[in-house]
């Protein structure tokens, strides 16, 4: 069995860092997303991380762990407000906001 990563990618506003997001689960790139769009992936039970790049712009490392069944479901979207985007420029995790939803019951 395995269970479900859903990722959404959108937010509130203008994205300032546009184009294709690379998805990546354990250091390694398995997919892309578009803006508004939503990528579903197929993992094995267990504990994995996620991360977010564009270029050398990124998320932070999010992990989680998912149960065989279980939908895990996060959302990302690019800078929105031009200080975080300013920061990106030095600290590069800033550029994509990732956050994990919560369950849905």
């Amino acid at each position: 069995m395995s269970g479900t990563l859903r990722l959404i990618r959108e937010g509130v506003g203008l994205e300032l860092r546009r184009g294709r997001f690379e998805l990546c689960i354990d250091g390694t790139k398995v997919d892309s997303i578009e803006p508004h769009a939503t990528a579903e992936l197929a993992l094995d039970p267990g504990r994995h991380s996620l991360r977010i790049r564009k270029g050398r712009y990124s998320s932070r490392d999010q992990v989680f762990d998912i149960d065989d069944g279980q939908t895990v479901n996060f959302r990302c979207h690019g800078a929105m407000m031009w200080p975080r985007y300013v920061a990106s420029i030095v600290k590069p995790d800033l550029a994509i906001a990732l956050r994990r939803e919560p369950d849905q019951r």
